[in-house]
Parts: C-alpha cells; structure tokens; sequence
C-alpha cells in the first residue's frame, strides 16, 4: 500500500482537538503521518500539538498561517503540499475517530476513485460531558448518543458492497463531507486542490468533487466503515455560501478541472 497521510483541519478549539488525537493515538492502523492543518489557532491549540508530538509515535506536523477569516481552502491545501504520502485521508478537529477509520480507508482506497465518508453527530448533552472531561467513552455510548447512528456501525462486508452503490450517482453525485474524505494527491494536484477563490464556509468540498468528476475520476462512499463522530457545536456563519454556490455551478458549468487559485502556490518547482 502506498504511503498515507492523515490531514486534521482546526481552528480555536483545542478541546475538540484533544479528544480528536486521543482517538488517532487508538487506531488499530495508523497512518504514515499526521499533519494539523491550522486555520490560525492561538497558542494553546501550538502546545497541546507538541505535546502530542512526544507521545506519537509516526511524524505529526503542525501547518499554521494566520487568522485572517475562515480559509479552510488555503490551509488545506498548503497541509497537501506538505504532506509526504501519495494517499490523503482528510478529517475534522472536532470528530473521534472509530478505531479501524484508518484501516477502513485503506481497505477500499484504489487508483482513480476517491472516498467519501459519513459521520454520526453526538449529541449536545454527550458532547459538553466529554469535552469537560477529555475522556473518550466507550463506543456504545457514543453510537447511543448520536444521531444518524446507522452512519455510526462498522461491517465489512456490508461496507465493501456498498462502496459503489451507495450516494454515488444521480441527485447523491456531488454529496460530500470535507470531514471524512480521502483522495491520491496526485488527483488532487492534477486539479490544482481545493479552490481558494472560496472563502467563508461553504461548497469548497462540493466544488473540488465537481472538478475530480470532471478529469474523470470516480466516486466512492464509506458507509459502515470509517466511522467518525461529530462532536456538537454551534453551526458556523454561512454568509458567504451564497458566492460560494455562485464559483460551485460555474465549475460545473465551463467544465474545467483545473481552479485558478488553488495547490499550486505551494509546489516546489511550479
């Protein structure tokens, strides 16, 4: 299997980061390396990351720029050029990650596809009980107390056969989760990365499955496997999805893989 990297978006919530490590440090497979991409954190969220350095026991490497607004695009696509493996797997901060997620995702990765996952939502009762603790609880009583739980149960065989099937064609196309997702970094390159036009919350995701589909690749969804669980908070401001949508059908409509504004600025030697 090709080398793995595992990419942590985050911003100003250490809290939610914590427990998000705490889950990598339980995987049954883990990846090859682990790169925080930080969307301008202050310095708590920097010293809990070098304390998990000394603890971890693979490459975990902290990408930061500054916080000038939500630019999830930029910081996401600086961590690819970072990373070092040819398979990216991309998470949230704020999800736990089942412990076969890395495992799951390497089991169906293959060349020209890309994955999409699903996620169970915890509760808010669950959520604000083990973010003051800092302890993950049993699987049981995360999967009891979230929503979307049938998103929440690992099978194999079950996972295997829906990967082709399931939220892959007709008005499921474009469904996508930034928070569960992995693709080769080659594709990802090969369209330039996530398109930095697109600010504030929002369609970013959508948007780079626009133009994966357009070069040719192909789709496929992790349903009963690469669980995740979404740690609840306040949803964040969606002002800006409407010029989003406006640069996510433009995509779609010129047909053109390859965004302007995008990985590209990170390369060395473009």
């Amino acid at each position: 299997m090709s080398a793995c990297s595992l990419i942590i978006s985050t911003y100003n919530w250490p809290s939610a980061l914590n427990l998000c490590l705490q889950s990598l440090l339980m995987l049954s497979t883990l990846p090859d390396e682990v790169i925080i991409a930080d969307d301008g954190s202050g310095p708590e969220t920097r010293e809990l990351i070098a304390k998990f350095k000394a603890a971890c026991p693979i490459p975990l490497i902290h990408i930061w720029h500054e916080d000038n607004g939500f630019r999830l695009s930029k910081i996401r696509n600086m961590a690819v050029a970072a990373a070092k493996g040819d398979y990216i797997i991309q998470i949230d901060g704020d999800v736990i990650m089942e412990r076969h997620f890395i495992e799951d995702h390497l089991r169906i990765s293959k060349s020209d596809y890309f994955v999409i996952g699903s996620r169970g939502s915890l509760n808010r009762k669950l959520s604000e009980s083990i973010l003051a603790s800092q302890k993950i609880p049993p699987i049981n009583l995360l999967r009891k107390n979230s929503t979307g739980v049938m998103n929440t149960y690992r099978n194999k065989f079950l996972s295997n056969f829906l990967s082709d099937k399931y939220k892959v064609k007709g008005k499921y196309k474009y469904y996508s989760k930034g928070c569960n997702m992995a693709f080769w970094k080659s594709d990802f390159i090969e369209v330039n990365g996530y398109n930095e036009t697109m600010v504030g919350w929002g369609r970013e995701d959508e948007e780079l499955v626009s133009r994966l589909f357009i070069l040719g690749k192909h789709k496929q969804f992790l349903k009963m496997g690469g669980v995740v669980f979404h740690i609840w908070h306040k949803k964040a401001a969606h002002q800006n999805e409407p010029a989003n949508l406006e640069i996510l059908y433009a995509t779609r409509a010129t047909a053109k893989y390859r965004c302007d504004l995008g990985i590209d600025q990170y390369l060395s030697g473009r």
